[in-house]
């Protein structure tokens, strides 16, 4: 049998297939409360067949926010409506992970509780960079305000207290949003991150941050039930390291201290092709021992290749679950692919969203 369709035990949850599905925004929570509903449920219960979902990136609090109707984790009606979520997915048979998030300087005032600017570890902005309005509409992305270092400690209670949440809510487990160029990210590149106190200048100091929220989860959620995803190379929402290799290597080898479930890592830029230049990704997998999750435009054969070699556990899939809610039956009998409808990926009702056939409804 291929490899990755074959049981995988990640810390106590046992996964049917090393398919992951990868988190995926797409800003259909309810307006006004940021808390998923019934339509959200459908959507994932869904793709249940995967081994294991991550859900879309989740906001830790009001201020973490930097998009439209994206969900948060903070308030009780947010964690009612991920009850409705996990128990759809686990009424399927599927295992469902929180992607626990906070955009940092990307964002804007508009979705700041206080209409002020948005946080960031320095005040740098993040150049010619633009994020999505209410209207569907871009809104230029302006200069942030600097953390006080007091308020770096909050925001790892936040994590902390999202983690307890999605454990409240029936997740069967958490991964920390460390990439795409938001809040973690931007504490660990030189580019967002020119600090004097302790959360910033060494490399040591730069990981201080990302690493106190891992230890929070992990209290919250347990470590064999937290990962965490890292996007190591490319400028990504104008974020990035000058030397990806010396901020990304000592962070893995602290993770792997930690005993934290599994490493998910973007081999390449988000939304970009697929990369390996820029670092020894096989390299920084070997300086990990529990699972490691690869992602960004695998095929089938080039996922097989992957496993076989050690070089991944888990194979996680993005765009194309977007159309496909049975990708796992499609890959595995090589069965064409639906086409996304590129202009209802983000907002909207069910259109775009839980409308795509399976394979045995499109006959």
């Amino acid at each position: 049998m291929s490899m990755l369709f074959t049981p995988f035990d990640l810390g106590p949850n046992r996964l049917r297939n090393r398919v992951v599905m990868a988190p995926m925004t797409r800003q259909r929570a309810l307006p006004g409360s940021d808390a998923p509903h019934a339509l959200n449920a459908r959507y994932y219960a869904q793709r249940a067949s995967a081994g294991l979902i991550v859900t879309e990136a989740t906001q830790v609090s009001a201020v973490g926010k930097g998009y439209p109707h994206t969900p948060g984790i903070y308030s009780e009606e947010q964690v009612a409506g991920w009850r409705l979520v996990t128990d759809a997915v686990h009424r399927a048979g599927g295992k469902i992970f929180a992607q626990l998030w906070h955009v940092g300087r990307f964002s804007h005032p508009v979705y700041q509780p206080d209409g002020g600017p948005p946080v960031a570890p320095s005040a740098i902005a993040p150049v010619g960079q633009r994020t999505r309005g209410e209207d569907g509409g871009t809104l230029e992305i302006g200069t942030p305000r600097a953390l006080g270092t007091g308020e770096v400690t909050a925001i790892v209670a936040e994590f902390e207290r999202g983690a307890a949440n999605a454990i409240a809510a029936g997740f069967d487990g958490v991964e920390i949003h460390g990439a795409g160029g938001y809040l973690i990210a931007q504490f660990l590149s030189d580019n967002a991150n020119q600090r004097t106190d302790a959360y910033g200048g060494s490399v040591a100091k730069r990981l201080r941050f990302p690493l106190e929220v891992v230890d929070a989860v992990a209290a919250a959620a347990g470590a064999e039930r937290t990962g965490i995803r890292i996007s190591p190379v490319g400028l990504v929402h104008g974020t990035g390291d000058s030397d990806p290799a010396a901020v990304y290597f000592p962070f893995v080898e602290e993770l792997d201290r930690r005993g934290i479930a599994f490493v998910h890592v973007i081999e390449g830029a988000t939304h970009e092709p697929r990369s390996l230049d820029g670092l020894d990704f096989r390299a920084l997998r070997r300086r990990f021992r529990n699972a490691w999750i690869a992602c960004n435009q695998y095929t089938t054969a080039l996922a097989e290749e992957a496993l076989a070699n050690g070089d991944a556990d888990l194979i996680a899939f993005g765009r194309l679950y977007l159309a496909n809610p049975d990708l796992v039956a499609r890959l595995q009998r090589g069965a064409p692919f639906n086409e996304v409808d590129s202009k209802r990926i983000y907002g909207g009702d069910a259109a775009g969203y839980t409308d795509y056939l399976a394979l045995e409804e499109a006959g």
